[in-house]
This record gives C-alpha cells, structure tokens and sequence, in this order.
C-alpha cells in the first residue's frame, strides 16, 4: 500500500465502457481502449477492484489513479464517486474518457465542463458527483446510423477503416492525458483540441 501526503498532484483518469468480451471492441468503449493504450505505452496492469478495474502510475511526480468502471455505463457514477473519495481527489482533477457521437470518427476534444449531451455514463457521473465541472476527453465515433438506431451504433464493431485509423488516434489520447496531469487543462486543450 503506497500513502501520498496531503497536496500531492494526483488525478483520476476514468475510461467509460462496458465490461464483458462481447463489448470489448465497441464504439462505445472508446474510454476502456484509451486507457488500455496509455497501459501499453507506461507498461501497467489494472487490477479488479471495487467497482472495477485500477492501476496507479506516477509520471512527472504525478499519481495517476486510473478507473475502468465495472458498473456498466449508466451507473458509471457509481465508480467515479466513490474512487474521487477513496483517493481525496477533487473533481477538478478528474478527467473523464468518453466516445462522442456528435463528433467525426476519430476527432478528440478536450473540455473543462458540460452537459451530458445525451450520454449515459456522463449523465450517470454529473447526477452522481453533483457537478458537471469536471474535464472530459470526447472522441468522435461519427453518427453513421439509421434514426432511431443511436445504441445499436455505439454497442457495434469498427470498421475495417476505423480499426486501421485507432492506433495512431489512440496514441494521441495518451499524450494528451499526460499533458492534461502536468501542464494543465486550458493548455492541454490549446495543444490538442485542433489536432
């Protein structure tokens, strides 16, 4: 067990997606794949804990506490909450994974705050936590779907030509994480939302 004195640089970095193989590849768990990827690269392993699964890692004297929920996406707050209290991070040191269907595939923006704008894990995490004032990484997964067929889209399979494009989008997810812990939110965004 590793203790951090009170006014340590540490943040909460939680992937949003749902557990289980069947969704492993999904649209909609861009935030799990984001994460994974930034494990790949820092060579760390999440372990199952308390509504999901976590890792810690220190980059730049920052504790990274990162969250892959088990709660399934519309109780994501579940698990926010209660690793924002177990580790005494504030919501301003929360950063949130989420896909995006109001954004082309593979566009990343970084924002401070906002609504849910319809997704079901941050509606779940606002409702939760008592705030919408915390930073999200969205990622665009396009909206190519049929009216009426929004959930079928996000819980399908990439495409071929999206599988192809996912590396070099995701590497780009890890950077802009790391940036977000050591030079901040509002120059992080500066850096990447145009990238």
């Amino acid at each position: 067990m590793i203790f951090f004195n009170k006014g340590t640089c540490k943040y909460l970095i939680t992937g949003l997606g749902n557990i289980g193989s069947e969704y492993a590849n999904t649209r909609h768990n861009i935030g799990f794949m984001m994460l994974d990827r930034l494990a790949e690269e820092e060579k760390f392993v999440f372990a199952d804990n308390r509504y999901g699964s976590v890792a810690e890692y220190k980059h730049r004297g920052c504790v990274f506490v990162l969250l892959k929920p088990s709660t399934y996406m519309n109780l994501s707050g579940l698990a926010v909450n209660y690793w924002l209290k177990k580790k005494k991070v504030e919501p301003d040191r929360l950063l949130v994974l989420v896909d995006d269907l109001a954004l082309p595939f593979g566009t990343l923006r970084l924002k401070g705050k906002g609504s849910d704008g319809g997704h079901n894990g941050l509606k779940s995490i606002n409702e939760v936590i008592g705030t919408q004032d915390y930073a999200r990484l969205r990622f665009g997964v396009g909206n190519q779907f049929e009216q009426g067929r929004q959930m079928d889209f996000v819980l399908s399979e990439w495409t071929e030509e999206e599988a192809t494009a996912l590396p070099d989008r995701l590497k780009l997810t890890s950077d802009i994480i790391r940036s977000f812990a050591t030079v901040g939110l509002a120059r992080t965004m500066n850096l990447f939302n145009n990238k």
